[in-house]
């Protein structure tokens, strides 16, 4: 996947969310879970001042003691966390749980309701933080009614440890969650994304010629994008056909003049006028070529809907053709074509490539011109060989060149290998020159197998 993927990007944004959205949850689960905590402590805190409450009493001087020991072990170990003071400010006196040891809980200089709890945090011993629960309660002492200040403390470390346990616990939940929502987003994605597939191989085969048109069964979403794609097939056929109509038009338009330029050159002969002559036909000659050249172009068709053209037929009416002409007549055509052997292009088009390379070897054969054609994977491949003098290699791509002649001492344009380069480009071959094993030339391509 590249940074161009849409695949990527929905994955990308999918993976933003989910962070964004578990970071979120995590931050808030973690805070709830401290406000219940709190409040959780904070139940006990108030436990322990009822039974604070509960155990104080006063001696016969009316000083107040705690009869018996808090539940919690902490209260009696130093510095363990859980304290309990409670202040006579009557007397000016102090009672404290054996954890302050030496110290005593810094409450603030407030008066509090009677009888409600007030809840601080104040510094502790050991440079600890404390949670703080106070109540001012009033009891009967023997000297009348007298107002104490009972408070119990709670270590706010241990607050703070519980919160660390739990956001690891919900962190390593969290990521797993997170694992398993890319996962169902990604198959999310993917399941989205096979529309978008279907038309990819949908305009493939339109690409290959095996069918004309998208025909994808999609959501109702792709169905727009299926109809312009074959709203634009369509002017696109429309808009080729249109013009291969014009230079078809255009092409035959020329004939007639040409025709009557060549006529022109014949009473200039018949006057005895040569030079002019010559050079009429010559240069009707090469409009001719390149005339029939834009021809052979404008005749061509999509290369997607080629039709499977059988070869040995064509071949067979081709070389059947060239023998009864003056050249044919001096050398044997041999024919190595397989009968099985299709290949996808229109038949008149394959006719033109063959016939103008077989034209060519007959007109320079020594005596021998062999056609061979071979499957060679999804491709068949195709030499015109001949017996004749050859191309010396420097001279080859000058013959494939646009008015490049094997025979410079005849008549023509020149354009013939041309025209076949044209058609073999039209159906994504091209061709080539070398040595043939008779001796002479070898004209090879490869055109696409019917059924590849």
């Amino acid at each position: 996947m590249t940074g161009g993927s849409l695949r990527l990007r929905l994955l990308l944004a999918a993976a933003a969310a989910v962070v964004v959205a578990l970071a979120v949850a995590g931050a808030g689960l973690v805070y709830l879970f401290e406000r219940h905590l709190e409040r959780r402590v904070g139940a006990e805190l108030d436990t322990h001042l009822d039974q604070l409450a509960a155990g104080i009493a006063f001696g016969p001087d009316g000083a107040a003691v705690l009869q018996g020991a808090l539940a919690d072990p902490r209260f009696e170990r130093v510095y363990g966390g859980l304290y309990w003071q409670v202040h006579d400010a009557a007397r000016g006196a102090t009672l404290r749980s054996r954890s302050l040891w030496d110290t005593r809980l810094a409450l603030p200089d407030d008066r509090p309701p009677v009888g409600r709890v007030h809840v601080h945090d104040v510094a502790g011993p050991a440079e600890s933080r404390l949670r703080v629960h106070e109540r001012r309660l009033v009891f009967a002492a023997p000297d009348g009614e007298r107002v104490l200040r009972l408070a119990v403390a709670v270590d706010r470390a241990d607050i703070a440890a519980l919160r660390a346990a739990f956001a690891s616990d919900v962190a390593l939940a969290l990521l797993l969650l997170g694992a398993a929502l890319l996962v169902a987003f990604g198959a999310q994605v993917e399941v989205g994304l096979r529309p978008l597939a279907a038309v990819r191989r949908g305009l493939a085969r339109v690409r290959a010629g095996a069918a004309a048109r998208l025909d994808v069964a999609g959501p109702r979403e792709i169905a727009p994008l299926v109809d312009e794609v074959n709203a634009l097939l369509a002017a696109q056929e429309d808009a080729m056909a249109r013009a291969r109509a014009r230079a078809a038009d255009l092409a035959h338009g020329f004939r007639t003049p040409l025709t009557a330029l060549l006529a022109d050159a014949r009473r200039l002969r018949a006057r005895g006028e040569t030079a002019v002559a010559d050079d009429i036909e010559q240069t009707a000659s090469r409009m001719r070529g390149h005339i029939e050249r834009e021809l052979a172009r404008a005749r061509l068709s999509d290369p997607r809907g080629a039709p499977a053209t059988p070869v040995a037929p064509l071949a067979e009416g081709l070389a059947a053709t060239l023998r009864r002409t003056p050249a044919g007549e001096r050398v044997a055509i041999m024919l190595d074509v397989a009968p099985q052997l299709a290949v996808r292009i229109e038949r008149d088009d394959l006719g033109e490539v063959l016939g103008n390379l077989m034209e060519n070897a007959v007109r320079h054969a020594a005596g021998r011109v062999r056609l061979a054609a071979r499957r060679d994977g999804a491709r068949i491949v195709f030499a015109v060989e001949d017996d004749g003098p050859g191309i010396a290699e420097g001279d080859r791509r000058a013959v494939l060149a646009r008015g490049g002649r094997l025979d410079r001492s005849g008549s023509g344009a020149g354009l013939g290998l041309a025209i076949v380069g044209d058609v073999l480009a039209h159906y994504g071959g091209a061709l080539t020159l070398d040595r043939s094993a008779l001796g002479g030339l070898a004209a090879r391509f490869a055109l696409p197998a019917a059924g590849a």
